[in-house]
């Protein structure tokens, strides 16, 4: 390349110019990155419960409120409440000798989740707000709405409990097991079935009862399900009538997507960057914040957020196992952080 030396008359000028510039881009940098930082910056909490040696946190409601299970140092299995303000409240349900972790809170603090007892049959329960218990016997819970209405599973259907005590069951039609996976304010309900031939689809139940059923394009639709894969397994829905999930494709083992199905039936594939095939959604959020985990090329598990535009977030501190389990209407975040509790929250919040 042919350069042009400049005269001492000629260079003065042309540096003053780069200094200009140069303080110009940097004043354009540090603007951009204080609002990067306004969008991006999220507080990361970890937390256990007094004399926890392991914490599971499952759910958290509109309020910032976390529940979820602990094991105490001599492996005995405890329920908690984490207030918005970090106070903890434990609770056993009577009657259980293991606990699933609680499965749900609605913003009004009511709480449902499953046990086992002494011989080892299995329960549902509700824990209302001031402490009282109510057992579902031979049933499994699974989500809960800010209304107390309640879906679950009793034997291979599906059952929807209103909050007057209405058991409705839920079979889609054809089905040879239902299992509803969550549920919104307006009693809209996601999950999955399997059909007569053994395989697994999705499935959309509105509130008047009429059923919807769906799956991914390319979701895959042979039995017996090959080692690693999933059928299409949608876990939650959000206010909107948003449904994520996953589902595999015949890529391969474990070659699992994370997807998002608007109101209309279209559908949003969501992969984290530079993944090896496997992205599970586990959660939507109001805005249409959907969060879950992926595997990187090196087999590294990672939590992600992604919002409604695309804009994708890979949150892990350093040196952790990090697996989100629920999201909330603002966008707060809690899950297991290396055996410990965790909670992200956004900056707007």
């Amino acid at each position: 390349m042919i350069t042009h030396p400049l005269t001492p008359t000629q260079m003065a000028p042309v540096a003053r110019q780069k200094e200009v510039l140069a303080l110009c881009l940097l004043v354009l940098c540090m603007l951009a990155l204080s609002l990067s930082a306004s969008a991006q910056n999220s507080t990361f909490i970890i937390f256990d419960p007094p004399g926890a040696i392991g914490t599971a946190p499952t759910s958290i409601n509109s309020a910032g409120t976390i529940t979820g299970s602990y094991s105490d140092a001599n492996s005995a299995q405890h329920g908690f409440i984490r207030t918005r303000n970090g106070a903890f409240i434990t609770f056993d349900v009577p009657g259980a000798t293991q606990y699933f972790p609680p499965l749900g809170i609605n913003p009004a603090g009511v709480i449902m989740g499953n046990y086992l007892d002494a011989s080892f049959a299995e329960h549902g329960f509700v824990r209302a707000l001031e402490g009282s218990f109510t057992a579902f016997d031979d049933s499994f819970l699974t989500s809960i709405n800010p209304a107390g209405a309640i879906t679950g599973v009793h034997g291979t259907h599906g059952f929807v409990r209103d909050r007057d005590g209405t058991f409705t069951n839920l079979d889609v039609p054809g089905s040879t097991f239902t299992i509803p996976e969550g549920i919104n304010a307006a009693g809209e309900i996601t999950g999955f079935y399997y059909d007569a031939s053994g395989v697994g689809h999705g499935f959309l139940r509105s509130c008047q009862g009429t059923f919807i059923t769906f799956d991914p394009p390319g979701a895959i639709s042979i039995t017996p399900l090959p080692a690693g894969a999933a059928y299409t397994t949608p876990v939650g829905i959000n206010q909107a009538g948003e449904i994520t999930g996953y589902y595999s494709d015949s890529g391969g083992n474990y070659s699992v997507h994370g997807f998002v199905r608007s109101r209309d039936g279209a559908f949003t594939i969501i992969d984290g960057p530079g993944s090896a095939g496997f992205t599970k959604a586990l959660g939507i959020g109001g805005a249409g914040t959907t969060m879950g985990i992926y595997y990187d090329d090196n087999g590294g598990q990672h939590a992600f957020v992604r919002s409604r535009d695309g804009t994708f977030t890979t949150f892990d501190p350093p040196g952790s196992y990090t697996y989100p389990t629920s999201i909330n209407t603002a966008g707060a975040i809690t899950g297991d952080y290396n055996g410990h509790g965790f909670l992200r929250t956004p900056d707007n919040n």
